[in-house]
């Protein structure tokens, strides 16, 4: 499950300035039809949002009030945080169009989960991003190297368990060789298949 939802917590990092709320910013007031006018933006506003000056009337209310909590956000970050906001941009930029709606729907996805279920996903985001590439591309082969019906049930069984259980399995699986690890996921795919489990 863990590695099931990394690309949901990627893919929610690079949307969050994709995604757009009705919300509008608290600042900016909204205009008769409910969007922002380009003149009601602040002058840090508009020089974040430059390129959408052309366009900016003919954007929805939505996406005005998300590009505008964006440039917000902008405002408050360091240039290293910039930085590292323009590559994931542009990573997102670069997807096809196909995946960019597959990680807005696991996006959606998520933001139905319990908040502690969200906490615990972005913990396990940060832990994997901790790791050197070298163990991430170990982890993501190890994952791969599943067949795709045992992945699954192995999702199906993780997803009911309780986080307590999850914690445990964890710690044990921390513990284990990889042939002990093999072992357990064979264990956890006969129960998962057998009418009680």
């Amino acid at each position: 499950m863990k590695l099931r939802w990394v690309p949901v917590v990627f893919g929610l990092l690079l949307a969050v300035s994709v995604s757009a709320s009705a919300q509008a910013p608290a600042n900016v007031p909204a205009n008769a039809v409910g969007g922002v006018t380009w003149q009601q933006l602040t002058p840090e506003q508009r020089k974040a949002l430059g390129r959408f000056e052309s366009r900016w009337s003919q954007l929805p209310p939505d996406r005005q009030a998300a590009l505008v909590r964006g440039a917000e956000r902008w405002q408050t970050m360091t240039p290293e945080q910039r930085q590292q906001a323009e590559q994931r941009f542009k990573r997102w930029r670069d997807l096809p169009p196909a995946e960019r709606e597959r990680l807005r729907e696991r996006y959606k996805e998520f933001r139905t989960l319990p908040p502690e279920e969200q906490q615990r996903l972005r913990q396990a985001f940060r832990r994997y991003h901790e790791l050197t590439p070298e163990q991430q591309q170990q982890l993501r082969q190890r994952w791969q190297d599943i067949p795709p019906e045992q992945r699954q049930q192995i999702r199906e069984r993780l997803q009911h368990m309780t986080p307590e259980q999850r914690q445990q399995m964890r710690q044990r699986m921390q513990q284990m060789t990889p042939e002990q690890r093999r072992q357990m996921r064979e264990e956890m795919l006969k129960q998962g298949s057998s009418p009680g489990g």
